[in-house]
């Protein structure tokens, strides 16, 4: 685990960049759904350069999954 934003962030994990709509569509299924979240729903660098919307969970074979999403598609490899 490596430190981001005061959260424990799994160093090996596979991720995807999904669109506003689709990330706040999955959030809200993950949550009703009880899902069990390694990192819980939030917003990442809020009023930063590459402010991001993400989540993790963990699948049945132990895998780390992130999912993210970006207001702009420019601000996926903003420094």
């Amino acid at each position: 685990h490596n430190a981001v934003d005061n959260h424990q962030v799994p160093v090996r994990h596979f991720g995807i960049i999904l669109t506003p709509s689709d990330w706040e569509t999955l959030s809200k299924r993950l949550s009703s759904n009880g899902a069990e979240f390694v990192i819980k729903p939030y917003t990442r660098f809020k009023g930063e350069k590459g402010e991001q919307s993400t989540l993790f969970i963990k699948d049945p074979s132990g895998n780390f999954l992130e999912f993210k999403s970006f207001k702009s598609d420019k601000m996926i490899f903003a420094n």
